[in-house]
């Protein structure tokens, strides 16, 4: 099992930024990928960016440019900065883990871009 716990969500202003983080804990040693989601009111779940173990990363297109994934593999976290935060960027976001048997997430942490 793994135990994800994301911090950092919260209220912010139009262009403004924030940084999540997501530790991990438990069988870490058989996860081979990270990621975040993110889930606004009425909508599907939806990929915003992952990392390899390898350190290869992806984004979704809404977000390129302006959200940067990164891990700390000695303190088991990865990273989400986010820049240029828009309204359309409220949502829920959760981390993601994933191993060859099972998909992690944690619990969620809201994000609302507002003025």
């Amino acid at each position: 099992q793994v135990q994800l716990v994301e911090s950092g969500g919260g209220l912010v202003q139009p262009g403004g930024s924030l940084r999540l983080s997501c530790a991990a804990s438990g069988s870490i040693f058989s996860i081979y990928g990270r990621g975040w989601y993110r889930q606004a009111p009425g909508k599907q779940r939806e990929l915003v960016a992952d990392i390899t173990s390898g350190g290869s990363t992806n984004y979704a297109d809404f977000v390129k440019g302006r959200f940067t994934i990164s891990r700390d593999n000695a303190k088991n976290t990865v990273y989400l900065q986010m820049n240029s935060l828009k309204p359309e960027d409220t949502a829920v976001y959760y981390c993601n883990a994933r191993s060859l048997a099972s998909v992690y997430w944690g619990q969620g942490t809201q994000v609302t871009v507002s003025s």
